[in-house]
Parts: C-alpha cells; sequence; structure tokens
C-alpha cells in the first residue's frame, strides 16, 4: 500500500489528467484512453479522484502544473547562481574554488527539501504580493461598477504578477461572464480548478460560463463540484437546478422533434408571427378536419376572427378581398357545392398573407413573452 505522500502525489496527477480532457489539452481521440488511465491508475493506488473523502484527504492547496512550474524557475535560479559561481571561481585560487562548489552544492540541497508550497510563495516577495493585492481589489470595485473591461485588465495585471493565485483567475472568468465572453470565462475557472481543486468558487463560475453556453451537462458537472466543496452554498444549489431544468427541457424537445412527423395544416403558418394559434382557435384545419376545411359555425362564434373582421370592414381592406379574383374563385366554387378552401391555398395568397400577419401583430402586443434568465455568478470575491 502507497504511503500518503505519494497518494497525494498520485492525486495530483490524477486531476491534472482530467483537467487536461476539460481545458482541450487532450483531444477527442486520447480522451478514452486518458479516462482509462486516470481508472487504471486510481486502482493501482488506492485513490479516487471523484470521492469527496480522498479530496479532503490528498489534495493539494496548488496544482501539479503550477507546483512543477515552481520547481522549474528554482532550477533556473539555481542554475544561474552556480553559472556565477563558476565564473567567480575562474578569478580565484582553486580552494576557494572548492568552497565555492561545497557551497553551492549544499545550497542546492537546502533549496530541494523546502517544501513546495513555501518554495512557491517565497518565489515572490511581499510588495508584490501586495501589489497584486491591491489590483485584485481595484478589480472587485470596478465589477462592483459594472465597469467589467476595467475589472479584467485589472485582475490580468495582477495574475502577471501572480500566476499561481486562483481566486485572480476565478474572478476575472466573472468579469469574463457578465461581459458574455463565455470562452474566456471559461478557460479562466478552470485554470482556477487546476491551481486550487478545493476552491469552490472557481466551479461555481466555471458552471455559469457553460450554462449560458447552453452547455448543461457541462455546467451541472460543475455545480456538483463546486457542491460537493460547499454544500450549504445556496448560490450553486439554485444555479444546478436551473441548470438540470434546462437540461430536461433540451431533452425533452429532442424528443418531441422526433415525432414532429406528424403536422396539423396550421403548423405551415408558425412564420406568421403566431398565425398558426390563430388558424387553431378559428377552426382552421383541426385534427380530423381532413384537408384543412374552414369551420364557419367556429368562425362566426369565435370573437377574434369577429374582431379581425370588424377591423377589416373599418379599414376598407374587405373591399380589397371581394375583388381578389381568387378568393371569388374559391367563394364561387362553396357556392356551387364544393368543398371548404384549404387554409395553405388561403395563406398562399399575398393579401390574405398580409392582412393576416397584420391583424396577428396587431394582437401580439396584447400579450407579454417573458424569456427565462441564466443564473448569475456570484460577486463575492
Amino acid at each position: 500500500m502507497a504511503d500518503i505522500k505519494k497518494q497525494r502525489l498520485v492525486y495530483a496527477i490524477l486531476q491534472f489528467l482530467k483537467s487536461s480532457i476539460q481545458d482541450g489539452t487532450i483531444n477527442e481521440e486520447g480522451r478514452e484512453s486518458i479516462e482509462v488511465a486516470v481508472q487504471c491508475i486510481g486502482e493501482a493506488f488506492g485513490v479516487d479522484a471523484d470521492n469527496p473523502e480522498h479530496q479532503a484527504k490528498y489534495a493539494t492547496k496548488r496544482s501539479l502544473l503550477s507546483l512543477f512550474s515552481v520547481a522549474l524557475q528554482v532550477e533556473e535560479k539555481l542554475s544561474a547562481k552556480q553559472g556565477s559561481s563558476s565564473r567567480q571561481a575562474l578569478s580565484t585560487d582553486s580552494s576557494t574554488s572548492s568552497s565555492s562548489t561545497a557551497e553551492g552544492q549544499a545550497e542546492r540541497k537546502d533549496v530541494e527539501l523546502e517544501p513546495a508550497p513555501f518554495q512557491l510563495e517565497s518565489a515572490l516577495t511581499e510588495e508584490q504580493k501586495q501589489k497584486a493585492e491591491e489590483l485584485k481589489t481595484e478589480g472587485n470595485k470596478n465589477v462592483t461598477e459594472k465597469n467589467f473591461s476595467a475589472a479584467v485588465r485589472l485582475y490580468t495585471e495582477a495574475i502577471s504578477i501572480n500566476p499561481t493565485n486562483a481566486v485572480y483567475y476565478a474572478n476575472r472568468a466573472a468579469a469574463y461572464s457578465q461581459m458574455t465572453n463565455h470562452d474566456e470565462a471559461i478557460q479562466d475557472a478552470l485554470k482556477s480548478t487546476q491551481i486550487d481543486p478545493s476552491y469552490s468558487k472557481a466551479y461555481s463560475r466555471l458552471g455559469h460560463a457553460y450554462f449560458s453556453k447552453n452547455k448543461y451537462k457541462e455546467a451541472i458537472e460543475a455545480y456538483e463540484k463546486g457542491l460537493s466543496l460547499d454544500p450549504n452554498n445556496a448560490t450553486m444549489k439554485k444555479a444546478l437546478a436551473n441548470a438540470e431544468q434546462k437540461a430536461s427541457e433540451l431533452e425533452g424537445q429532442g424528443s418531441r422533434g422526433a415525432n414532429s412527423g406528424s403536422r396539423t395544416p396550421s403548423a405551415g403558418l408558425g412564420g406568421l408571427g403566431g398565425l398558426g394559434n390563430l388558424a387553431n382557435i378559428a377552426g382552421l384545419g383541426g385534427a380530423g378536419e381532413g384537408g384543412g376545411g374552414l369551420d364557419f359555425a367556429n368562425l362566426m362564434n369565435n370573437p377574434a376572427i369577429m374582431n379581425m373582421a370588424s377591423q377589416m370592414m373599418r379599414s376598407g381592406a374587405f373591399n380589397d378581398l371581394l375583388n381578389n379574383p381568387n378568393l371569388a374563385s374559391m367563394a364561387q366554387n362553396m357556392m356551387q357545392g364544393g368543398s371548404a378552401p384549404n387554409v395553405q391555398e388561403l395563406m398562399s395568397d399575398p393579401e390574405v398573407r398580409n392582412l393576416a400577419s397584420q391583424f396577428a401583430s396587431a394582437n401580439k402586443t396584447d400579450s407579454g413573452d417573458a424569456g427565462g434568465q441564466p443564473p448569475s455568478g456570484d460577486s463575492d470575491q
């Protein structure tokens, strides 16, 4: 059985592999192979990257990629120091050179034994940390004032000073979302989760960005991950419920679309701004009306139709219709015992179509249309 230190390393590796799938580093062809690798590695070391208990036990504050970046920086600094020491040794005697080399090796050993988090923090001076925090605070202020472009610029400056702070990326993701730059928001939110997998707000920002892109499945996964870290977050609970509802509605629409082969004659009138509904209330070709015939009894008893007729009388449009040769032919056919005109044939006449569209537009102003709003990202930064 691997010791706790190795299990923490394995957990970090698994998180890195999973995030590489999410951020697009791994293409679709390699996705399945990586997923199998994650499962096999996890089983071999007894580590489950999706288990909240394992996350609490094995997760590191910084991601594997950020720790590796710091290690490279330290390596480069040590190499630079060694190069400087070697050049200095050329101008000194051999004993001094030997002493310097020994000190350099001792220094290298001490640095390598330092804990990685300490190396990360020590890479920045206190002045740099303070400056980055000031920029973040100023960015938060601009978000409150809805000056999102300025907020993005300030967060970007903070990141340039300290690129290993998960909060800076998550805050910039929120600002990007407010600007409807959801692709950038997704990238920043993913980066935030890579730096600090235990930062729940990063998953909230990620879920909101996915929701705004109508990627409800991904949004659900992000919100669920965030709630596993912060189970009492009411905002994420509501956002998760909204995402689940949208996903369910989208699935229902797909099922209905598969059964859309059978259509009523009025279905073809959808492009007339609500005329399909008008045809239905008027009895223009419901089920069993074979061919979409007119139900005159229903017409005469329908207030909407009578109102339209009254408007036509007052506007003089009725006289124009009487002079329409196509309508005159239809009327003559009916008087001679023929069948009622088909609603589709009526609507193919430009004059009838124009009048019907005007009527539908006039009546449309009487009813409101409220659209659903996506859940907003939490602004506590």
